[in-house]
C-alpha cells in the first residue's frame, strides 16, 4: 500500500515538535566563542566513544539498535520504507522525511572545561570533523598523548555558527592544541588528589546513553505514529511492512550521504 503523503507530513511536524528530552546535567553544551577543554583519559583507553541516534522520534532521542549493536531497529526499517517510496514516485517530500529519521553517528568524550572545574568531568558531544581533528592529534607524534593527566594538553575550541539566513552553511569548530603541556589538575585546583577524584568519576556512558531493545524502540516509534486514529492503522501497516524486509543495503546506502559533520 502507498502511503499518504499528507499524512507522513502531518507526522513528521508532530515527530519535531513533539517535546525534548530534558538534557543530562553532565552533559556539556557548546556555546558560540572560545573554550579551552581537556580530554580525559577513560580505562580503556578510548576515550572517543561513537554512537549512532535517532533523533525527533515523538520528541526522543533513540539509540540506534543496528547500527550500534547490529539488532533489527523498527525506526531504520521505517525510515528505508519512506525513502524508497520517495525513490519510487519522486516525491521529495518522503525523502526528507527519511532522512529526518535516519541515524546520525556522533562522538562524545569526557572533558574537564576551563573555568568550570567545579562541575567536575562533563560530557561533550560533537561531529565527525571534530573527531577526525582530535584523533590525528592523538596520533601526532609531536602531541603525545594529549589526554595525560601530567603533560596532556589543553584543546582550544572556537565555535562558531553561520550568519542568521545563511543557506547550506553549518556551524564551524576549529580544535587548536595549547603550545605547552599543563597538569590535569593546577595546584590551585587540587593538584594530584583532586585528578584521582576526576578519573573516578568519569560519567557511565552506558547509563547515560541506555540501550534499548528492538521492542521498546518499536513502542516508541508507534507511539510517534500515532498521532490520530485515521492515520493509525496505515502507519502501522507501513511498519509491518519494513520489520519483513532487511534493511540493509537501502540505510547503509544513505548514510554517507547523511552523516552530520557539524560540531
Amino acid at each position: 500500500m502507498a502511503l499518504d503523503m499528507s499524512k507522513m507530513k502531518n507526522k513528521l511536524e508532530k515527530l519535531a515538535n513533539n517535546g525534548k528530552e530534558a538534557s543530562t546535567s553532565v552533559k556539556w553544551k557548546l556555546e558560540e566563542g572560545q573554550h579551552s577543554v581537556r580530554i580525559i583519559p577513560t580505562e580503556d583507553g578510548d576515550p572517543f566513544k561513537e554512537l549512532y541516534f535517532h533523533y525527533k522520534v515523538g520528541g526522543k532521542t533513540v539509540l540506534c539498535p543496528k547500527k550500534n549493536f547490529n539488532d533489527e531497529c523498527p525506526v531504520c526499517n521505517f525510515a528505508t520504507q519512506l525513502w524508497k517510496e520517495g525513490t519510487a514516485s519522486e516525491d521529495k517530500s518522503s525523502q526528507k522525511m527519511a532522512k529526518e529519521l535516519f541515524p546520525k553517528q556522533r562522538f562524545m568524550s569526557p572533558v574537564l572545561v576551563r573555568g568550570e572545574e567545579a562541575k567536575g568531568v562533563q560530557v561533550w558531544e560533537y561531529g565527525k570533523r571534530a573527531y577526525e581533528t582530535m584523533v590525528g592529534l592523538v596520533l601526532n607524534p609531536e602531541y603525545g598523548d594529549i589526554t595525560d593527566p601530567q603533560d596532556g594538553l589543553d584543546l582550544v575550541i572556537d565555535y562558531s555558527k553561520p550568519p542568521i539566513g545563511a543557506k547550506d552553511q553549518f556551524p564551524e569548530t576549529k580544535i587548536t592544541p595549547r603550545r605547552k603541556s599543563s597538569a590535569l589538575c593546577s595546584p590551585e585546583y587540587g593538584g594530584p588528589a583532586k585528578c584521582k577524584e576526576l578519573l573516578d568519576t568519569i560519567p557511565d556512558f552506558s547509563k547515560l546513553y541506555p540501550r534499548q531493545t528492538t521492542q521498546e524502540v518499536q513502542k516508541i516509534l508507534d507511539a510517534a505514529l500515532a498521532t490520530d486514529d485515521s492515520a493509525e492503522d496505515s502507519s502501522r501497516e507501513v511498519v509491518r511492512e519494513g520489520k519483513s524486509k532487511k534493511a540493509t543495503t537501502g540505510a547503509e546506502s544513505v548514510d554517507s550521504a547523511f552523516q552530520e559533520f557539524a560540531s
